[in-house]
């Protein structure tokens, strides 16, 4: 937070406008969690064009917000106003309309609240005529990144991010590495209708209930990421990447199979996982705590045409008619602000 954060927009005329579009993003699983030291949380994750939030700050008397998640654009814009130090009532000083015009739906595996707290933040930061933040401290300023930082970094960058956990004394986990993913390739998402991930109090509850990931897994998932994902992007080897989502996602998931029964969460998502790999694609897994699967194709073409398979097989095999498909470009640039 600097001084010259207490004053107001330079320009506040009716015509003007700061819009912003952020990206969804796919997390792989964490490397560690509920040991008594060492680091916290971390992973890998990508993020993909979708987008995730789609908002607009524009001149009013007041905060207003609209548009769908307005109560918690609300929520970020008045935390927001608090870091930054604008003078008496958040609702007064702000005085901006922030309407969201998008939202991928919440509790999916997309990371839409960190995406939405990030865009706000990054929105008034614009519209009040100050320097773009970097990532850390925008994600302090909404009070996200307690957890998973892959979205705060993605939100600024883009493509496939590591990041090593938090210890106890850091505000977010440093970034480990920053990739680009190959353009061509793709992101079939598939989404059950009927499910929805943890989040909240029950995320909180669901990690106090789990045992700590032991120090070897953590090692072996390390070792994964090191020794064949991340070569596996820097040489554009889509078979080597494939299988080590599958592998990585699988283990991580297992860490949590005392809450979800599985390395997946549910039966329902462990059948079309299998049934994703009897289809002959390797590299599937499940976003976060899902429902959100992901599987990887080599291109745009191959992408639809295993949609059209995909679907065919969930109705016949499965019975499955309640899943909703999309397919999604890696995203190597982050968020776009235009202002």
């Amino acid at each position: 937070m600097t001084d010259q954060l207490l004053t107001s927009p330079t320009n506040a005329a009716p015509g003007r406008r700061v819009e912003v579009a952020a990206p969804c993003r796919l997390h792989f699983g964490l490397l560690a969690f509920g040991r008594p030291t060492g680091r916290q949380f971390g992973g890998a994750g990508v993020m993909v064009d979708g987008p995730a939030i789609r908002l607009a700050v524009t001149a009013a008397d007041r905060l207003e917000t609209a548009g769908p998640l307005a109560d918690r654009a609300r929520e970020f814009a008045c935390r927001w106003a608090h870091y930054a130090g604008l003078p008496g009532d958040a609702a007064e000083a702000l005085a901006c309309r922030v309407e969201v015009q998008s939202a991928a739906p919440e509790h999916s595996g997309f990371g839409v609240g960190t995406q939405l707290a990030l865009s706000v933040a990054a929105a008034l930061t614009a519209w009040f005529d100050r320097p773009p933040l970097p990532p850390a401290e925008l994600a302090q300023s909404v009070g996200r990144g307690r957890r998973s930082a892959i979205g705060t970094y993605g939100f600024a960058t883009g493509g496939l991010i590591v990041e090593r956990g938090r210890l106890p004394d850091e505000p977010i986990s440093p970034l480990e590495c920053r990739l680009p993913l190959p353009d061509a390739w793709r992101f079939v998402l598939i989404q059950p209708r009927a499910n929805t991930g943890l989040s909240g109090v029950a995320e909180q509850t669901a990690f106090d209930q789990l045992p700590p990931v032991p120090e070897e897994v953590t090692a072996e998932l390390l070792d994964e990421l090191h020794l064949r994902m991340l070569p596996a992007v820097r040489n554009a080897d889509f078979a080597q990447f494939s299988d080590s989502i599958y592998r990585y996602g699988r283990q991580a998931g297992m860490c949590f199979a005392a809450v979800q029964g599985g390395p997946y969460n549910g039966p329902r998502l462990a059948r079309i996982v299998d049934l994703i790999r009897e289809l002959g694609v390797a590299g599937v897994g499940q976003s976060s705590w899902g429902p959100t699967l992901f599987a990887l194709l080599p291109d745009e073409r191959q992408a639809r045409e295993f949609n059209a398979r995909l679907a065919a097989a969930l109705d016949a095999q499965l019975d499955e008619r309640e899943v909703e498909f999309s397919v999604a470009s890696p995203n190597n640039c982050g968020s776009r602000i235009i202002l």
